[in-house]
């Protein structure tokens, strides 16, 4: 078998078709998690079981678009894939379809919670905590809004708590904090990406996966209804099923095979510091400025904003400066010029239009399956997509129903 792409997602799909039984083989087009894998915010968000297209955030999106140090912003750009996804995307900001998909992203955190915490048992060192996520608020309507967002989650059982300041302080008592009020949700957890990936590739070698890093797909050749060989810059292969979890390079890739994969880069951009004495003990979000404050084994990480500027890698130093302002209008105690920097980094999300990744077999080619479009949860999906990707090319039945997961619902 051969997984095409070496971020959480491909590194988890390789590690559960390795533990099924199958033979594997990993290619990346640069080092195993050098992608949005990265440089995340490392959360494990049930929290977050609202897809990205949801009634209002177009609206929302029209105020910041156009505004470079928005936390959304739209690279101005005559784009026909861009047009058609805004198009698509505006179609999916409905309640009926948050209502369907709620269940499902539920459905799926959960169950990634446990794998994380059966590989953490298993001895998988990651820096694993179950501290929950706080949100902050500056704004009477910010956190009126998050209030009723969590009385929602909570039909959906997940739990979330309105918060005062002074229950804040208790939360966080070592670190001062400017806002009316908080929704603290703690199903939720968090890990250090940049060891999490590595560590779940080190498990697969152990299993058996090769890994073939620096290997770019050029072009799939396929005879009749099959893949027949993959083409790389380090040779060709020639694997009985072909597992695509390119991230946001997926749609690219899938066009070879006349697949229509609508998905779009969301660039992110995260700063992480040395870890100082005076960071939070569990992961923040300043809610109004949409920057995550994580802290990790060794570092402290920023991350935040969406930016849909297709491929393109370049850094805005006008955004990481949204960024770095941003934080310390809610936690003025962090202090970026006082703190030592490790890494300006960006990536790209792979955002699909309703906010669901594609996973699942390929309608018209018999040895594919996709795992690809998991946006800003990529993380927190990570273990269950690895999982149901194994399930699907065993011919089992999923354990989670994929329906609305479908790889063809754009064709």
């Amino acid at each position: 078998m051969l997984v095409v792409g070496g971020g959480v997602v491909g590194v988890c799909v390789a590690y559960y078709l390795a533990r099924a039984g199958r033979r594997v083989c990993l290619v990346e087009r640069g080092e195993v998690c050098s992608g949005c894998s990265h440089g995340n915010a490392g959360l494990l968000v049930p929290s977050h079981s609202v897809p990205l297209a949801a009634p209002g955030v177009v609206a929302k999106s029209l105020k910041w678009m156009f505004n470079p140090a928005s936390p959304f912003y739209i690279k101005p750009r005559l784009d026909r894939e861009l047009l058609s996804w805004l198009w698509r995307f505006n179609r999916a900001c409905n309640r009926r379809q948050v209502q369907r998909a709620m269940p499902l992203i539920r459905d799926l955190s959960m169950e990634s919670l446990r794998l994380y915490d059966e590989l953490a048992a298993d001895g998988t060192e990651f820096g694993l905590e179950h501290k929950g996520v706080l949100m902050l608020y500056k704004t009477e309507a910010g956190l009126r809004e998050q209030v009723a967002d969590g009385k929602a989650m909570g039909e959906f059982g997940i739990e979330a708590r309105e918060l005062s300041l002074s229950e804040i302080s208790e939360l966080s008592p070592n670190l001062s904090v400017d806002a009316l009020g908080g929704v603290y949700y703690p199903q939720d957890g968090h890990v250090t990406p940049m060891q999490l990936v590595p560590e779940i590739a080190r498990r697969a070698r152990e299993m058996g996966v090769e890994v073939h890093t620096h290997t770019e797909v050029l072009a799939f050749e396929r005879s009749g209804a099959r893949i027949s060989r993959v083409v790389t810059t380090r040779g060709d292969f020639t694997p009985e099923e072909v597992v695509l979890t390119a991230g946001s390079w997926s749609g690219v890739l899938a066009r070879e095979l006349g697949l229509r994969l609508p998905i779009q880069g969301g660039k992110g951009y995260s700063i992480t510091f040395k870890r100082p004495l005076e960071a939070p003990s569990l992961p923040i979000v300043c809610g109004e400025a949409k920057i995550g404050v994580t802290p990790m084994i060794d570092a402290l990480r920023f991350a935040g904003t969406l930016e849909l500027a297709g491929l393109d890698l370049t850094i805005s130093r006008q955004r990481v400066a949204a960024v770095l302002s941003g934080v310390p209008l809610y936690l003025p105690d962090l202090k970026p010029e006082e703190m030592e920097l490790v890494e300006i980094w960006r990536g790209l999300r792979p955002c699909t239009p309703d906010g669901l990744p594609f996973l699942g077999r390929a309608r018209h080619i018999d040895n594919l399956t996709v795992a690809a479009g998991h946006a800003m949860i990529g993380v927190s999906l990570g273990p269950v997509t690895g999982k149901l990707v194994a399930e699907v090319v065993s011919g089992e039945k999923p354990s989670i129903d994929l329906d609305l997961l479908k790889v063809d619902r754009y064709a």
